[in-house]
């Protein structure tokens, strides 16, 4: 781990995905964070920086609406029975990577794209973006990434199904954290899907903690609501 302990971790990662995803400054509470997005969904995560049996019965306790996902850093199976009636038992497990990002001072190599395909980058209102779009305009991959202080939390990374196994989803990556070290960042962080670790770890990502999450709207007795549920972990 490239913090002293996974709750620095998660307040560091925390701010950084808030500002990724447009959302205002996350709202400190005794037991973490409520992170809320902005319209059209208005959709509320509570963040936990340490998780246990009566915090997480405590917060979902507190409410049941549709839009509200809890993101706790225990693994899924641990964090389903704590979960107060009136939540979802559905939702992905997860997991917290890291790693050190490269200096600043090193030059950054190249990036070696596949024939045909273009790659793109930009940054707007603090947030970097790289896309990579096909010989026929298409996007074929994405992501973004938010530095605040020395982290930078990479987010939203996907390959489309027609353009994977092509190295596209690293080189994102790695155009991701190159612009993140010029930026002054020395960490990065992630939240990141199970189906997703693979590719990070083949970029140098470790595992830091595992990420359970569960999205509120299932009522008492298994009666389905509406819901909103989060992506990339």
């Amino acid at each position: 781990m490239h913090f002293t302990t996974t709750s620095e971790a998660v307040r560091a990662w925390v701010h950084g995905w808030a500002l990724s995803r447009g959302a205002a400054e996350p709202d400190p509470a005794p037991w973490g964070f409520t992170v809320t997005t902005g319209p059209p969904r208005h959709a509320v995560s509570h963040v936990l920086t340490t998780a246990d049996a009566a915090t997480v019965r405590e917060v979902t306790a507190g409410t049941t609406r549709p839009g509200v996902r809890l993101k706790a850093f225990v693994r899924a199976e641990a964090l389903a029975p704590w979960i107060a009636p009136g939540w979802s038992l559905s939702g992905e497990p997860g997991h917290l990577m890291s790693a050190p990002l490269h200096s600043a001072r090193t030059p950054a190599l190249p990036p070696l794209l596949p024939d045909g395909y273009r790659l793109r980058t930009w940054t707007r209102d603090g947030v970097t973006h790289a896309r990579v779009c096909a010989a026929d305009g298409t996007q074929a991959a994405r992501g973004q990434t938010a530095v605040t202080g020395a982290t930078a939390v990479v987010d939203k990374v996907e390959t489309h199904l027609a353009h994977r196994r092509r190295g596209l989803g690293r080189l994102i990556m790695r155009a991701l954290t190159d612009a993140a070290a010029e930026q002054g960042a020395t960490v990065g962080l992630l939240a990141s899907s199970a189906e997703g670790r693979a590719l990070y770890e083949a970029t140098g990502m470790a595992r830091d903690s595992p990420l359970g999450q569960r999205p509120a709207g299932a009522g008492p007795g298994g009666t389905p609501t509406p819901r909103i549920t989060g992506r990339h972990a």
